[in-house]
């Protein structure tokens, strides 16, 4: 049987207690699952790529407890599709919150397809408690001293909270 290795993309700037929730499903799914951290150059994260990664790290680590599949996390800044070309990957997962993320998605799906119709793209629908979360909307709660906790892991509320810290 062939080994079916799944990559999910995003930014994770800062990751969310929704991205989690996708990352817990997503490798019930597959033998293997890359996490690709994307640098991407239009976007101005708040985090560097390195604690994107790191912050991914620590919750592939506590799912990774619960779970025998194996789980990476690998920055990228290429192109998606090469980037699961060169990761042997057979599906890409995405997330969905909303008919927005929908018609961009459909969009992306087609134009992936003519650059690789081997690789599928597989969406997982956000789970209802995570529908409303966004990563630009919880560094803006927390840059305006609110409660992210609902949003975000421990971990994540700390560094959010350090990098709007008044000196």
């Amino acid at each position: 049987m062939t080994k079916l290795t799944g990559l999910y993309p995003g930014t994770f700037d800062p990751v969310t207690l929704g991205h989690v929730d996708l990352m817990q499903r997503a490798v019930k799914l597959v033998d293997e699952l890359i996490i690709g951290v994307a640098i991407n150059r239009d976007k101005s994260p708040l985090f560097t790529l390195e604690e994107r990664v790191a912050m991914v790290e620590q919750q592939v680590a506590e799912i990774a407890k619960t779970n025998d599949t194996t789980i990476r996390v690998v920055p990228f800044e290429t192109l998606l599709m090469k980037f699961a070309e060169e990761l042997n990957a057979n599906i890409i997962i995405r997330g969905l919150r909303a008919v927005s993320d929908f018609e961009y998605e459909f969009q992306m799906v087609g134009m992936n397809q003519v650059l690789n119709d081997d690789i599928e793209t597989v969406f997982l629908m956000a789970d209802a408690r995570y529908q409303s979360i966004a990563s630009r909307l919880v560094k803006e709660i927390c840059r305006l001293n609110g409660d992210v906790s609902s949003f975000v892991p421990a971990g994540v509320e700390k560094m959010l909270k350090a990098k709007f810290a008044k000196p």
